[in-house]
């Protein structure tokens, strides 16, 4: 049997799959689960000194802030497991924490009876910290890491704590917040590694996409201009030589023929038929907008979850740009008012993209066929992924360009079946 395609013959096909690339999901999984496995095992170690410390507690709080801090720790292993709800208990868990140093003087029932002895609660300080580390944003972090120690700084100077002086509890204070911070500058340095890791990917993937497009543009370039010299040329020649009538009656089914060759060029599908957000879109068309010597007012409305096709969008794209151009030549100066207007969602299509000035305007009539600005800039164009545009101008009146997508024949349909009417003086394709 052969071997799979893109795999050389005599490698094993897992040493043919691609490694799996860091990625900031990876490292949030590595670090729920490193950071909780590490908070069990340290709680496993304290617990002989929690059980030890038990009798000068009160009863029965001191079993009670057992069963919580140990049975959370226990929690979290289970959740980072399946990967379900580990960073809302780890947030829980230093919040618990917090409160049993807060709380621990009310807790001692017999402050004389710990003297140099340490609160079980300085064993999990570090384990705290990291919790916090992996479960707040960076600002929260940073001040949990110093707030719990310094909480138990303070705890550790009470009678209930030991009474060990400012001294001592200073330095438990000081190696906690160091030992807290080597933990989250880790953590935030791995997140912001593997966030830059992820950034660079898609940057790469989105070239990738460009180049695939003019890729295919320049395939389709190739293919027209091999179609105009081999059938549209010869066709010409013929016509030119053709003198009896069989020879025109030849040169006019070559002039067919080529016609249809030309066509079914002009409609092969697109190689790329992946999809891209309309917010994507709207930016591009914000960027271009802002580019202008004549400023365009922007406004841009529930564009955030709707995708289109890439062809569909680069369509749109030229002709909204070639509409602002042609407000920016014709339409007057800067004292004209322009506008862009983006929107996802309407009642008329998912995408529409109206370009409006009030300047000069002009009668549709009256613009030489030899303009193809508006017939093939915006209309064919976007006519050919399936949209309308429609373009209402009055002389000194301004002009409105309005492009649907899909064309307002494809939506009322849909909305018709379900018992929604099409808005009334919704624009139509202009003919």
């Amino acid at each position: 049997m052969s071997a799979p395609s893109g795999v050389r013959p005599g490698l094993p096909l897992e040493s043919a799959k691609p490694r799996n690339p860091l990625s900031r999901a990876r490292i949030e999984r590595i670090a729920d689960r490193t950071v909780s496995a590490f908070g069990l095992v340290f709680g496993l170690q304290t617990l002989p000194t929690v059980l030890g410390q038990l009798k000068d507690l009160r009863e029965p709080w001191g079993l009670v802030w057992l069963v919580i801090v140990f049975g959370g720790l226990a929690l979290t292993v289970l959740l980072a497991i399946v990967q379900r709800g580990v960073k809302i208990a780890m947030g829980i868990l230093a919040v618990v924490y917090l409160a049993a140093i807060v709380t621990w003087p009310l807790l001692v029932a017999h402050p004389s009876a710990f003297g140099s002895d340490k609160p079980w609660v300085w064993f999990l300080c570090s384990v705290f910290t990291a919790f916090a580390a992996v479960a707040y944003p960076l600002w929260l972090a940073i001040a949990y890491t110093f707030v719990a120690p310094i909480a138990y700084g303070i705890v550790r100077a009470l009678p209930a704590g030991g009474g060990v002086g400012f001294e001592l509890a200073a330095l438990d204070t000081i190696y906690a917040i160091i030992l807290g911070g080597v933990i989250l500058a880790i953590i935030a340095m791995m997140r912001q590694a593997s966030s830059a890791v992820d950034t660079a990917q898609s940057q790469a993937l989105a070239r990738y996409a460009t180049a695939v497009r003019q890729h295919a543009t320049e395939v389709e370039r190739v293919q027209v201009d091999a179609i105009v010299h081999d059938s549209v040329l010869t066709t010409l020649l013929s016509a030119a030589s053709a003198r009896s009538p069989e020879q025109k009656e030849l040169a006019a089914a070559m002039a067919a023929d080529a016609i249809g060759h030309l066509h079914a060029a002009e409609a092969a599908p697109p190689e790329d038929q992946s999809l891209v957000g309309l917010d994507s879109l709207s930016d591009r068309l914000v960027t271009a907008a802002n580019a202008f010597s004549s400023p365009f007012e922007v406004e841009v409305r529930d564009v955030e979850v709707h995708t289109l096709p890439v062809n569909v969008a680069d369509a749109l794209y030229s002709a909204a740009v070639q509409a602002m151009v042609n407000s920016i030549q014709h339409a007057g100066g800067a004292e004209v008012s322009r506008s862009v207007s983006i929107r996802g969602g309407s009642p008329a299509a998912t995408v529409q993209v109206v370009v409006r000035d009030d300047g000069r305007g002009f009668s549709e009539s009256e613009v030489p066929a030899e303009r193809l600005g508006l017939r093939i800039s915006i209309r064919d164009r976007i006519a050919k992924v399936g949209g309308s545009a429609d373009i209402a101008s009055t002389p000194g009146e301004g002009t409105t360009v309005t492009i649907l997508w899909p064309a307002a024949q494809q939506v009322a349909p849909a909305a018709a079946a379900l018992h929604e009417p099409v808005p009334s003086g919704h624009p139509e394709v202009a003919e």
